[in-house]
């Protein structure tokens, strides 16, 4: 019996009255492969874990904890061990308020600020710990949304999978902001980034796989930004709802995956709870079907790296939902726990 282990962040006290964590940590999962059932096999407590990311080797685990700049946000480095429970091993401050995403790249770690609109890098040693901050990125500006976009609000970093560009999206100012490696520096690149419709509110990034087209979920709007490279350089081509018509609430897109075999996208929009599902036919997508996930508060889900599974979490009802990912795109809901409380989270491992 064939089994896939991931992990889960969650939000563990109170940020804001729309987060009131109960969670515990970051938990170890195992997924069924054969019946889609869940295991949780260990937990590691720490502070609003509310992103994760995972060393390209698997060894090393790292978390943001979530707090405002007042309560000392921090990143953390943990060691994975052979049962797949997690060792601290370092962490460093964080300058910054809310820190909401982050990737490991190139012996670095890279740090979204949402609230302080900035982000930072972190390199790493040889044994996988988290060095000094060398670099705060800080972004600027704002646009036309004057609750939500008064200032900038970085809360991505997506990697491009052929030439290593970092792309951060940045909500507060309707941009993808761009860097790029100059010998060893990440240094920011003007000229490469990509302008979003105004009051869309960039949230998150996928690629295809050669980096020829990208796709960005707009939080404020719901709207899907489909980008093309042309020499280099990313542009909007086109735009597609994610909500259907008859959605009235104010749109909360949380989430974009793109499916391994590069086929289909899938969107996630808080409120409505549901996740959108699109084939992707070259530069077009064509819409597949609106899947109500049964749960309330859809922040963040994953696809596992068979294309198999789709695993979601629900903030506010404590559900980990398990669907099945059928030929044609659709899902099929075949578990469901409550054992992992205010799940935000999912990291699989590679």
């Amino acid at each position: 019996m064939a089994f896939l282990t991931f992990f889960i962040g969650s939000y563990t006290q109170f940020l804001s009255p729309e987060i009131v964590g109960s969670g515990d940590g970051i938990s170890t999962v195992q997924l069924n492969e054969e019946t889609g059932e869940l295991s949780v096999l260990h937990t590691k407590k720490t502070i609003n874990p509310s992103y994760l990311a995972i060393s390209e080797d698997n060894k090393y685990l790292y978390c943001n904890t979530e707090v405002v700049e007042e309560e000392n946000p921090v990143v953390q480095a943990y060691r994975i061990n052979d049962d797949f429970s997690l060792e601290f091993m370092n962490e460093q401050p964080i300058k910054g308020g809310c820190p909401c995403h982050l990737e490991v790249l190139n012996n670095r770690v890279l740090v979204a600020c949402y609230i302080s609109g900035n982000m930072l890098e972190y390199p790493l040693d040889k044994s996988g710990n988290l060095k000094e901050c060398t670099k705060n990125h800080q972004h600027s500006g704002s646009s036309i949304n004057l609750e939500r976009q008064e200032a900038p609000h970085a809360h991505h970093v997506a990697t491009h999978p052929i030439n290593g560009d970092v792309y951060v999206c940045d909500l507060g100012i309707d941009r993808v902001k761009a860097y790029e490696f100059v010998e060893v520096k990440l240094v920011p690149n003007l000229n490469k980034d990509i302008a979003i419709a105004k009051g869309g509110g960039p949230r998150h990034l996928v690629f295809d796989h050669d980096g020829g087209l990208g796709y960005v979920i707009n939080e404020l709007t719901s709207a899907i930004s489909v980008l093309k490279n042309n020499a280099g350089i990313f542009e909007q081509i086109g735009a597609y709802e994610s909500l259907p018509e008859s959605y009235k609430d104010t749109p909360s897109a949380s989430a974009i995956r793109i499916h391994p075999n590069g086929e289909f996208l899938y969107v996630a929009n808080r409120k409505f709870d549901a996740i959108t599902i699109f084939k992707i036919d070259g530069q077009v997508l064509e819409l597949i079907d609106h899947k109500k996930t049964g749960g309330k508060e859809i922040r963040e889900f994953n696809v596992s790296p068979s294309g198999k599974w789709l695993v979601a979490c629900h903030q506010n009802s404590n559900d980990t939902s398990v669907f099945n990912i059928q030929d044609n795109g659709k899902l099929t809901e075949v578990y469901r726990t409550q054992e992992v409380k205010t799940p935000v989270c999912i990291a699989f491992l590679k």
